[in-house]
Parts: C-alpha cells; structure tokens; sequence
C-alpha cells in the first residue's frame, strides 16, 4: 500500500441464490444445535428454479444424539420464504410442493471423523481439529475514522458492501421498496490515499431485482432505470455510505444491464459455500479456501477462522498495529494448532514475533477452547448466512461473540 490505488469488494443479498443456500444450511445447523449442542453437521443445500418449477437438494453428514431428527424439508421451505421467494415469478415459491421439490440425500457422520473430534472429560486439549487446513483472520483500522463505524475494525469496501445488501433486503421486505424482489447484489470500490488510507468512494455498484414496472412508464425503460436509480440512492445508498466519501464524481451504477426481473434460483443455481471471499473480508486479507455455512463449530473452517477474526480485531484494538493477519492451521483430530502466524504487514509498533508472543498468552486456539470461550454450542448461525461473518454488531445471545472485544485480552496484548 505505498502508492495511491482502488481497492473493490462486492456482497450478495440472502436473496442471491448461493445466499439462500448459506441459509438453509445453517437454518438446519441452528436446529440440530437446538436439540442436540454437540450435534455434527455438515450440511450442503443447491437451488436451481427452472421454467416449471424449482428444487432444493439438501446433502451431507449429520449425526444428532437421541435419536431425535429435524424436517429439513420444512426448514428448507421456511426459510426460503422468510427471504421472500414465496412466488415463482421471483425465482422460486418455496411454500408450494406442488411447483417446489426439496430431495433431502442426509447420512450420517463417519465414525473415523467422529472418533478424533469428540470432546472428552471436560479438557480442551481432548477435542482434536475437525479436519486438517489452515484459517485466516483479518482486522483493519481503516473503518475507525467514520462515528458510524467505529469499532469494526474492518476493511472499508467490504463492510460498506454488506451494508448496502443488508438494507436491500430489509428494504424490499419491509416495503420501503415495494417493487423489490429478493436477489441483489453490490460493489463499492474505494480510494486510498498513497499512505494507504481511504478517501473516498469511486463506485457503487448495485444490482437489485424487482416487479414488472412497465405499466409505471408505458414501457419506457430508461424511465424505469432512472426511477430505480433515484429510489436506490435514496434509501439505501444515501443511508448507509458516510456522506465524507461521496462526492460528484463518485460513479453511481444501478442495474446496470437494464431491467432485471429475472432472478434468484430460476436465473442462476445456488451452492452452499460458493461465497467465501463475500463471507469474509472481501479479498482484503486471505482465504484459506474454507466455507462456513452448514458447519457445526467441531469444523475449524468455521470455529478457527471466528477465533482468528476475534484474535486480529484485539490486536487493532489494543493499538499494536494498524493492519493484522493472523493464519492458524490445525490437523485433524488434534487439538493444538500445528502453526500460528501473525503478520502485521509493516504497521506494527512492536514486533510481529513479540505480537505473537502475546497472543499466546491472550487467547487459547485449540477447538474445545474456542467453542468454550465464543459459545458456539448455541443456535446463533444462520443469521451469518447474508451481510457477512465478520464485522458486525455482537448479539446479547451470543451470536457474533467474536466480533466482542475483551478489554483483560487487550490487556495482555498490550503487556499490562
């Protein structure tokens, strides 16, 4: 980040249709946790709508104790609905078996897996990794000059991203945008300044679906564009983008290919899992290649990239550096992690080597102590299916607890 340059991230709304397969997955992980807390999930949804209909494949392993089961069938329906495809003309009706078919294909899982990961007598060393891979976590100070952002140590295009997604949904669901339709998407690029700090938004990309409006305009489809446009940048953009980063020559593009009517599972196919750099830090930051959704947390794709977040987003805040990236890699069914990096891309105020020296002392990264100490044994993950995992508002009952920052972690951090 030494010269002046664009950085661009996008987001999907839960209407997307890989958005909707996010959330069926976890709505099916929220509840078997409801029944069982140590339940071992790993669920995949797929949508696909076509001419006559649509269809929902729900796959994979899941193993509650008791014997107690879960309609997936009706969670699929449920929850598809609740996002607002409850007609075929906007890409599926969920609630209509006639015109929807959900196929649940669900086993068990293996014993082998099972037998490394489960906890044993109350010690976190007892839980091995659910698999072997490696997570990343990432944190940012450049969301800290804004009042309505502070304290999500995030980076700028991404969580400005989610928030335009977020509130189109909740836009078209609540009517304030009562021509919206479910599937939308954004994009926001930034400016940053040679020094590597934001300036300015260059674009805002936005793509939403919405009613037939012909009748509005007589068919005049620029007619249409621009009301759209006008609509988009009042109640959404206008609201949600700190007005210091907009200025006139800010590019503003809405639909951009013209109408979009059709959309959801009848335009594209939906996949679980198939929005892992939207779910995270929107290319700011890597990857290890690991979704979320429809993950128990026995999975550290899932419970080590939150604790790695959690770790990053102390780091900032206790003033060690402006920028943080902390890589965790693990072995299946072994606890301890088999390495923990911390890179600070050149911003630190101490070390990146005495930075992990602390974190060591901070935070505890083997499985049974990450699902202990962020309570993941809850059914708090569906609603991290759309507007992202990571920067956003810690919940009372315990959902995004690793976005909470505890001020004893700071502490050590900062060698008190």
């Amino acid at each position: 980040m030494s010269q002046g340059h664009m950085f661009t991230s996008e987001s999907v709304a839960a209407g997307h249709p890989d958005k909707v397969c996010d959330n069926i997955s976890d709505a099916i992980l929220d509840a078997c946790i409801s029944l069982d807390p140590h339940a071992r999930v790993a669920v995949e949804t797929l949508v696909k709508g076509m001419d006559d209909g649509s269809h929902i494949v729900i796959g994979g392993e899941i193993t509650i104790h008791g014997g107690q089961t879960v309609d997936y069938e009706a969670i699929a329906r449920k929850t598809a609905s609740e996002i607002g495809y409850t007609n075929h003309d906007y890409g599926m009706s969920a609630n209509d078996s006639e015109s929807c078919k959900v196929q649940v294909l669900v086993s068990t899982q293996s014993g082998d897996i099972s037998q490394g990961v489960t906890e044993g007598e109350g010690m976190f060393a007892s839980q091995g990794a659910g698999d072997q891979g490696l997570m990343f976590g990432y944190a940012t100070d450049e969301s800290e000059s804004w009042d309505e952002l502070k304290g999500f140590y995030m980076p700028l295009p991404i969580l400005l991203s989610q928030r335009l997604t977020m509130a189109l949904s909740a836009a078209g669901l609540n009517g304030t945008l009562k021509w919206a339709r479910p599937d939308a998407k954004s994009q926001v690029t930034i400016e940053y300044s040679e020094e590597g700090k934001p300036i300015r938004c260059e674009t805002v990309v936005i793509a939403i679906q919405h009613d037939d409006l012909r009748g509005m305009f007589d068919g005049d489809e620029s007619k249409e564009q621009q009301y759209i446009q006008s609509q988009v940048v009042e109640h959404i953009i206008n609201k949600v983008i700190p007005s210091q980063l907009i200025d006139e020559q800010t590019n503003v593009i809405v639909n951009g290919t013209g109408r979009f009517e059709k959309g959801g599972p009848h335009a594209d196919a939906g996949l679980t899992g198939r929005k892992i750099i939207v779910d995270t830090y929107g290319g700011m930051g890597r990857h290890g290649g690991g979704a979320f959704s429809g993950k128990d947390p026995s999975k550290v794709d899932r419970s080590a990239a939150y604790a790695s977040r959690w770790a990053a987003k102390h780091i900032i805040a206790a003033g060690l550096a402006q920028r943080c990236e902390i890589q965790l890699a693990y072995a299946i069914g072994v606890a301890e992690p088999v390495s923990i990096r911390v890179e600070t891309f050149g911003t630190g105020n101490i070390p990146d080597s005495e930075i992990a020296e602390r974190l060591a002392k901070a935070f505890d990264f083997r499985p049974a102590a990450i699902i202990s100490e962020l309570g993941l044994l809850k059914p708090i993950f569906k609603r991290t299916a759309a507007g992202g995992h990571f920067g956003r508002v810690p919940e009372d009952d315990g959902g995004f607890s690793w976005e909470a920052l505890d001020q004893a972690r700071i502490a050590i951090l900062q060698n008190q």
